[in-house]
């Protein structure tokens, strides 16, 4: 059986023979997702919430739109993090299935995808306690995000 990291090896050697400092190998994803998680991501769940919460329609709507415009690049950026830091992974000949970073990235994008799939959907037929649902589902993935943050700065740092 091949293992993940013998099949993306290939990949890791193309890009490993461009040269690239050791330093962006290391830090350059954490960086890059810290931006997505911490700024673009706050902002979408901010928004999302507030779009729900807001006693004033006219805020509700426009919080609601930046929501629906924002989050779907946030998921775009997370999972090209996330194929970029098990990239960076294997370029360093580091184990990738070992990490608790791994794992709790690998949910982070599955609870975002699932909350895709609701939005998508149109919480098929509009139904309020999937809407519900999908503000929770987020909610938990940002924070889910925020815990594999702390693990891949403990990992970035046993490296």
């Amino acid at each position: 059986m091949t293992s993940l990291s013998e099949l993306l090896e290939p990949i890791a050697d193309w890009f490993r023979s461009l040269g690239i400092p050791a330093p962006i190998t290391q830090w350059g994803h954490p960086a890059m997702m810290g931006i997505v998680i911490f700024v673009m991501g706050s902002y979408v769940a901010y928004a999302g919430w507030r779009g729900r919460l807001a006693a004033d329609k006219e805020v509700a709507a426009k919080k609601r739109a930046d929501h629906r415009k924002l989050a779907p690049l946030m998921f775009l950026f997370l999972a090209l993090g996330y194929t970029g830091g098990v990239l960076s992974l294997v370029m360093q000949h580091k184990p990738i299935l070992e990490s608790p970073h791994f794992w709790t990235g690998t949910a982070a994008i599955g609870l975002l995808a699932t909350n895709s799939s609701l939005s998508l959907a149109g919480f098929w037929g509009d139904k309020s306690g999937l809407r519900m649902l999908h503000a929770y589902l987020g909610t938990v993935a940002i924070g889910l995000l925020v815990v594999h943050t702390a693990l891949g700065i403990k990992l970035g740092l046993s490296l």
